[in-house]
């Protein structure tokens, strides 16, 4: 297993020009020692692993294409750089303009927490920062209740139900802000921003952010933490094998074709996978099968506990990646 030390998250001492380390590996002085990402005991073996995945033969080097992204975005790579295939074999960091400076106070407590405590210390937070509990303090005077309620934990849950939903607007809608991807499909493909689909999946993510508490601001940190997790649990490590489950590969958007099943595909901005191959095979008669840079990951089954339950899955940022096809 061929790992790589460039795998780091935003923390209280970081900023756009120099990221560091939130905390070092005193919780895990060898791999041995690091918790697997969910049940999945595959995560501890042939899953996680440097960049090598990727056939060094496979030489397109498709950059994202000028429709599929923003020129500009609030994280310290542009979009071009980070939605490309060369990005997906050599990953850096990715860190969201302004969360470590408007946030130091949540790292220095995520920095003095024991590890078990780290999802508690981080839901505690969120809580009373957006007085998720409270919203009155902030000005909410609605008589619809359920918007108040319209937190980070509702818009996750409501992505595992339907990657189509209104909640998963609102997600797209954020990696569209932060990372300039923009997104592909919405019930149905997203090609022109001039066009009705378009115009719906605008309107649904609208509505999925009205009444909310800077729900955006939400999911940088929900991210942050994410990555503060993934280098604890996996220190060096800069890759993890993925699956999905297809039906048909005309589905997704191809940029090149390959030998042996290799294919250049254009994800959507947001996705669903699953670190269990087995789990993939239920959801269509082929496996995609990616090397995401861990840089990719928003979230994961087992990340907070109750808030994503069950498929062992993943929800990755999207961008130009080099897939494996394959039948069961």
């Amino acid at each position: 297993m061929k790992n790589k030390s460039t795998t780091r998250v935003v923390g209280a001492e970081t900023s756009d020009n120099s990221p560091t380390f939130c905390r070092g590996d005193d919780n895990a002085s060898s791999a041995s020692e690091t918790k697997p990402l969910s049940g999945d005991a595959s995560l501890q073996s042939d899953s996680l692993r440097g960049n090598h995945g990727l056939q060094a033969g496979a030489t397109h080097t498709a950059s994202l294409p000028r429709e599929a992204r923003l020129p500009i975005n609030r994280c310290n790579l542009p979009a071009v750089v980070l939605g490309g295939l060369t990005y997906q074999r050599h990953p850096s960091p990715l860190l969201i303009d302004g969360v470590a400076e408007l946030h130091a106070d949540l790292f220095r407590r995520l920095n003095a927490a024991p590890a078990a405590a780290l999802a508690d210390v981080f839901r505690d937070y969120l809580t009373v920062h957006f007085r998720l509990e409270r919203p009155e303090e902030i000005g909410f005077t609605g008589l619809k209740k359920s918007r108040a309620k319209a937190n980070y934990v509702r818009m996750i849950r409501g992505w595992s139900f339907d990657s189509d939903s209104r909640e998963a607007a609102v997600l797209k809608g954020w990696v569209e802000s932060r990372f300039g991807l923009m997104p592909r499909y919405h019930k149905q493909p997203l090609r022109d921003p001039s066009s009705d689909a378009y115009r719906r999946y605008m309107e649904m993510r609208s509505h999925g952010l009205y009444g909310t508490n800077a729900l955006e601001s939400q999911f940088d940190l929900v991210y942050a933490f994410c990555q503060l997790e993934l280098a604890l649990r996996h220190p060096g490590v800069s890759h993890v094998m993925l699956y999905r489950g297809i039906n048909r590969m005309d589905e997704h958007e191809v940029l090149a074709k390959g030998e042996d099943g290799r294919h250049v595909i254009l994800l959507n901005n947001l996705n669903s996978f699953t670190c269990s191959r087995e789990r993939a095979c239920e959801f269509g008669d082929y496996i995609v099968a990616v090397d995401v840079p861990l840089t990719k990951i928003f979230f994961y089954c087992g990340l907070l506990p109750g808030v994503l339950q069950g498929e062992d899955e993943f929800l990755v940022i999207g961008g130009v990646v080099d897939v494996t096809l394959s039948t069961m």
